[in-house]
């Protein structure tokens, strides 16, 4: 029987954009474009040990301690390549500018394969259609500048809200938006806890996006797995 669905919820980052290469590469370029060297590989590691502990100290862009998102990035920057060896905060203040307005761009983000086609079949089916994303402000602009906005009739972010998934109440806003109940509501991501767990937590229907071959949690049953965005369709419809 084919699901009763009227609203399509999606993640953002690894279900339909991701970075066009890693992060440590792209700091890299910006750093030696002022003329510091350092290794791509060594500012990755720094980038995720910076990046996770801002995230325990200051939750959600520092949103509930008065931290500005914008501020949030560049000590996370700042703090990767301190980790990485680089001490001079003029130049850091620098680097760490630029690479946010980087960040904000279609230059270090691609479109997932099928992600731009599967948005448009669902918007011919008549779904409406949101994004539910632990992202900054920058969320909206860089959805622009890939293509992908006109998609959509709201973009939920956590900074914007003042939640992050697995926090139910950015669901709930979505589903007050659409004025759609959660039985009718099917939520697109990535990730096992924050997209798939968390909306099935608020009632609503789920797909898991998973390459074939990475290892599925048991309690996902088969067909509510997404080994491509493509198939998205064929199992609302089946």
């Amino acid at each position: 029987a084919m699901l009763r669905l009227r609203l399509l919820t999606w993640d953002v980052k690894n279900t339909l954009l991701r970075l066009r290469q890693p992060v440590g590469e792209s700091y890299a370029a910006e750093a030696w474009a002022h003329g510091v060297r350092v290794e791509p590989e060594a500012l990755s590691r720094s980038f995720r040990e910076a990046y996770r502990a801002q995230s325990q100290r200051f939750p959600n862009y520092g949103r509930g301690q008065g931290l500005s998102s914008q501020q949030w990035w560049v000590d996370v920057v700042k703090q990767t390549f301190r980790l990485s060896g680089v001490h001079e905060d003029r130049v850091l203040t620098l680097i760490a500018e630029n690479l946010y307005h980087d960040f904000c761009s279609a230059r270090n983000w691609e479109v997932l394969p099928g992600a731009s086609e599967t948005l448009s079949q669902c918007c011919q089916r008549g779904f409406h259609m949101g994004v539910v994303s632990n992202f900054d402000n920058r969320l909206e602009n860089i959805l622009s500048q890939c293509n992908l906005r006109h998609h959509f009739e709201f973009i939920l972010t956590s900074e914007d809200v003042g939640f992050a998934k697995p926090d139910g109440r950015i669901f709930k806003k979505a589903l007050r938006l659409s004025g759609v109940p959660p039985e009718l509501a099917a939520h697109i991501g990535d990730d096992y806890t924050r997209d798939y767990k968390a909306a099935r937590a608020m009632g609503m229907h789920s797909f898991l996006l998973q390459a074939a071959g990475q290892g599925t949690e048991p309690e996902v049953p088969p067909e509510h797995i997404l080994p491509m965005l493509s198939h998205l369709l064929a199992l609302i419809e089946k």
